[in-house]
């Protein structure tokens, strides 16, 4: 599909235009009217993008900004989201939760950060290549993975466990709702973190675009017969695949892993550097870098890491490009409006790795499992983890008022009953009673469990349990 190169009724390309306002000064309230009104700067925008390509124009947002006292100005849809992502705190907290290796095990291990950091970079690479909407794009990189818990994977298995009824906590889940409790995923919690648990407005959530919602939640697994408590699935259909955007995110979300993940393997001494060369992929890499094997070991893994990650994204866009064009060209699709209305309709899987490099990517990823996720330095955190949390979980349902207060009112708010705080303590326990045969406190602790940093859990296991003056 060839984009539209002009404004309607305009005689100027779009090229023309920016030209003209480049080619000298201008007065203050021409430069604001050009450039800080939204809906000049979306009709720029969009005619750039390939047809294919999700339009800001096409933005849904469940509640106007107008309720929100606020209205357009020169920000897109889709940057207004990016920078909502940002200045969320769930955001901040990524810095302190571990990718694979502990947060506080070294400087220069990766973490939930850095992670959505290098995929937001290499999806706005892959899609900027594309001709997609590359503010989409960096959206949902940067909020991907604003669900995920502490402790990496094996925080979020404990939840899983435990709020699908597999772990009743040694028996301290009442059976009556062992089995009710929802379930837990991080792409799932990341939707109610933006769309729930995040407080900078009026109203609960971010009140991001449905299209940036969407993408969080489908950058992994997506079943549609998953039912998870409490999430708002309004303008987003589980069922069906997501925008060219969405999948972007989810192919640099599937190679920043197994790169850096690799990388910090190597700088932990988990895995020689000649055994990764061994591998098949490294050696399509290593033969074409001049003069690889002259160089000193830690230039040779620095030089196959990019090397790596350069093969794994041009192989996408280049795959890629070839699915889009035979997709469109079956379906008819020549215009952005036959795009748009076919929507419904979009294959998983446009976006993604080429087949070609299936083989030697697979023999990569299990290497990646084998040698450092599954290592001994790893599980042994991993069992660490798992006893904390599930430590940590035990003790709120022991006692909730070992809560924070912002929780237990927020629980006592959602559910219209009194403040556990201001009740008899003689009635604590009868209160207490009725907590534990309610799915939505187990739900409460699981939010406020998901949100630790690693270090939070730490401290807060040493309060609660550790003997001596706690401050």
């Amino acid at each position: 599909m060839t984009p539209p190169r002009k404004r309607s009724g305009s005689s100027e390309s779009v090229e023309e235009r920016i030209e003209m306002k480049q080619s000298g000064p201008h007065p203050a309230s021409e430069v604001a009217s050009s450039y800080r009104d939204a809906g000049k700067l979306i009709e720029q925008y969009d005619a750039l993008s390939e047809g294919y390509a999700f339009k800001n124009a096409w933005a849904s947002r469940r509640r106007p900004l107008q309720q929100e006292g606020r209205s357009e100005d020169y920000r897109l849809p889709f940057q207004r989201d990016r920078d909502r992502i940002i200045h969320s705190r769930a955001f901040r907290r990524l810095k302190h939760k571990t990718q694979v290796y502990i947060s506080t095990g070294g400087d220069h291990y990766r973490t939930r950060l850095t992670h959505t950091i290098e995929v937001s970079q290499l999806s706005r690479t892959i899609g900027r290549a594309l001709g997609l909407n590359e503010d989409l794009v960096e959206a949902i990189a940067m909020g991907h993975d604003l669900g995920h818990t502490p402790f990496g994977h094996s925080g979020e298995k404990v939840l899983r466990q435990i709020m699908s009824g597999e772990d009743d906590l040694d028996g301290m889940v009442r059976a009556e709702v062992r089995f009710k409790l929802g379930g837990f995923k991080h792409n799932y919690q990341s939707l109610r973190v933006i769309d729930q648990l995040e407080a900078r407005y009026d109203k609960p959530g971010l009140n991001l675009t449905d299209q940036v919602r969407e993408g969080i939640l489908k950058h992994t697994g997506c079943d549609p017969s998953e039912v998870f408590c409490d999430v708002n699935m309004e303008g987003i259909n589980p069922g069906r695949g997501s925008h060219l955007e969405s999948q972007t995110v989810a192919a640099a979300d599937e190679i920043a892993q197994q790169t850096h993940d690799l990388e910090d393997g190597l700088r932990e001494g988990q895995v020689k550097l000649e055994r990764v060369e061994e591998l098949s992929i490294s050696r399509l890499v290593i033969k074409n870098i001049p003069g690889y094997h002259d160089q000193q070991k830690f230039m040779r893994q620095n030089m196959l890491i990019r090397g790596l990650i350069h093969l794994l994204v041009t192989n996408t866009i280049v795959g890629s490009l070839k699915r889009i064009g035979e997709w469109s060209e079956t379906n008819g699709i020549k215009t952005p409006e036959d795009f748009r209305g076919a929507l419904d309709s979009i294959p998983h899987g446009l976006v993604r790795l080429d087949s070609g490099l299936k083989g030697e990517y697979q023999q990569l990823h299990r290497f990646v499992y084998n040698n450092i996720i599954n290592c001994y330095n790893v599980s042994r955190m991993d069992g660490k983890a798992v006893f904390l949390m599930r430590k940590l979980f035990k003790a709120y349902l022991n006692r909730p008022l070992q809560l924070p207060d912002y929780v237990l009112l927020g629980f006592a708010k959602r559910q219209k009953i009194r403040f556990m705080r201001d009740l008899p303590l003689d009635r604590t326990d009868e209160e207490k009673a009725r907590y534990l045969v309610n799915p939505a406190f187990y739900r409460t602790v699981c939010d406020f469990v998901a949100g630790m940093t690693d270090k939070f859990v730490f401290d807060e296991y040493e309060k609660l349990y550790t003997p001596g003056e706690q401050v």
